[in-house]
């Protein structure tokens, strides 16, 4: 019994560990809510105080807290930030009540305790940390700050990152020519570097969908309290809170144009979940074409070789498995399948409130926290480090029919296609057989099918 304290709520008394810095309602959550050992995400507890913060200047500001009362508070934001063990004071699961409520009192209750310890003076979790707020309008604008930030600092610098090294590669390997492929078959030449600058155009695009996100993130819904009409919070609240936000992150934050849309709704939310669903999309293509180029080493195509980085198989010596873009895959799946339940928890708004809040809060960050993470190792660990097998490139060349449709201006479709079905049938190069076939001579044929010319359309006819 030593070891736990008497707590009283509005709805009676609760035993609290001794130790901990929450209160009777965030044990009650504890207590309500034992489903998936899930915290929420670290990201967006450290914007949550950051809010906090930001809410207990401007209702200094305004006078609606006293200099004292609100010093405390952001003292404690500041060394709850720099604990590393943040998180054992922020233990309510992720599946709670839909609108957060239980995490914003969780905030409250932490920040207010150890706000009293530090000043001394007595401070309230509702009356002070939550003075002119609501969980209604805290937890809409946590998610739009924790993802902005998110973005802007992680996710941004790790695409930005992943999008040079593919485009340094690209010169790296922009003389090699290999057999170009759609439908899994032999198509037309490209160069490698051809296919590497289209990865990095993906990633490039994404990045800048991403960007013109940031503009609606950064629109937030605090000032609306508990349904947007602002009840209990100053007129200028809003306005002031965004300007002390903006100087805490450097991320330049304003009031919504109308509250009632950003407490109702996730729309914002639901969008990024979908640039961030495209954005897997794009490294799962790109995962996939290495693990393809990848294959074999003997029976697969062998184009490149990807840097060995552990053993592959527990019964099959000297087996390399390409085990980046396989964990990129399985990253862009959850991605994806992150986005599905975003979407269904986006709808969940019934008149003036959203009540998946904390889902969808969970959920996005945790696409933006594997997109991140992802995106540094495929750079670092596959694209930039992989080898080039120019012999298995040049004898696929050698040996492509499909180098004949260069000729189709001059010898017609069909005869094309009898030759290349010939060159196949017999195994042979493309030239020989055109030669036997056409009449065109052995230097206009070795013009018309140089595999590197046919990969910029530079070829002259005779």
């Amino acid at each position: 019994m030593s070891h736990i304290r008497i707590e009283k709520d509005s709805l009676g008394e609760l035993e609290v560990p001794d130790s901990a810095l929450y209160g009777a309602q965030t044990q009650r959550a504890i207590n309500n809510f034992p489903v998936s050992g899930q915290a929420m995400p670290e990201s967006f507890i450290k914007a949550l105080l950051l809010v906090k913060s930001a809410a207990a200047r401007a209702n200094s500001k305004l006078g609606g807290l006293t200099p004292e009362i609100a010093t405390a508070i952001t003292d404690a934001v500041a060394q709850l930030l720099d604990d590393g063990s943040l998180m054992q004071h922020f233990p309510v699961d992720v599946f709670q009540t839909g609108s957060g409520t239980s995490t914003n009192i969780n905030a409250n209750e932490v920040l207010a305790r150890l706000a009293s310890i530090i000043s001394g003076v007595s401070v309230h979790p509702n009356d002070h940390v939550n003075f002119g707020q609501s969980s209604n309008d805290v937890i809409p604008t946590t998610i739009h700050v924790s993802a902005a930030l998110e973005l802007s600092n992680r996710l941004i610098p790790a695409l930005t990152h992943l999008s040079k090294t593919i485009r340094e590669k690209a010169k790296q390997t922009r003389r090699y020519v290999k057999t170009g492929r759609t439908h899994l078959m032999d198509a037309m030449p490209v160069t490698l570097g051809q296919s590497l600058e289209a990865w990095a155009t993906q990633i490039e695009h994404n990045i800048q969908n991403l960007n013109q996100t940031q503009n609606s993130l950064q629109s937030l819904a605090q000032g609306g309290t508990a349904v947007g009409t602002g009840v209990n919070s100053h007129p200028g609240f809003a306005k002031q809170f965004n300007q002390e936000l903006s100087n805490l992150t450097g991320l330049h934050f304003i009031p919504a144009d109308n509250f009632f849309a950003l407490i109702a709704s996730q729309d914002v939310a639901v969008a990024l979940s979908g640039q961030l669903k495209t954005t897997a999309v794009s490294i799962m293509k790109i995962a996939n074409d290495l693990r393809w180029m990848n294959s074999g080493p003997l029976s697969g195509l062998g184009e490149i070789e990807l840097e060995a980085l552990q053993p592959g198989s527990s019964i099959m010596p000297g087996k390399v498995n390409p085990v980046i873009p396989e964990a990129a895959a399985m990253a862009c799946a959850q991605v994806m399948g992150n986005d599905t339940t975003v979407t269904i928890a986006g709808q969940s708004g019934n008149f003036e409130l959203n009540v998946m809040l904390p889902l969808i809060a969970h959920n996005t960050l945790s696409s933006i926290q594997l997109l991140t993470s992802i995106s540094y190792l495929l750079a670092d660990k596959a694209i930039s480090t992989f080898k080039v097998n120019e012999a298995t490139l040049q004898e696929g060349l050698t040996r492509n029919p499909i180098l004949v449709t260069a000729l189709n201006p001059l010898i017609g479709y069909q005869k094309a296609a009898e030759i290349a079905k010939q060159a196949y049938r017999e195994g042979r190069p493309i030239i020989e057989v055109a030669a036997e076939k056409t009449d065109l001579s052995m230097d206009v044929l070795q013009n018309l099918l140089d595999p590197l010319k046919l990969t910029s359309g530079d070829t002259e006819s005779p």
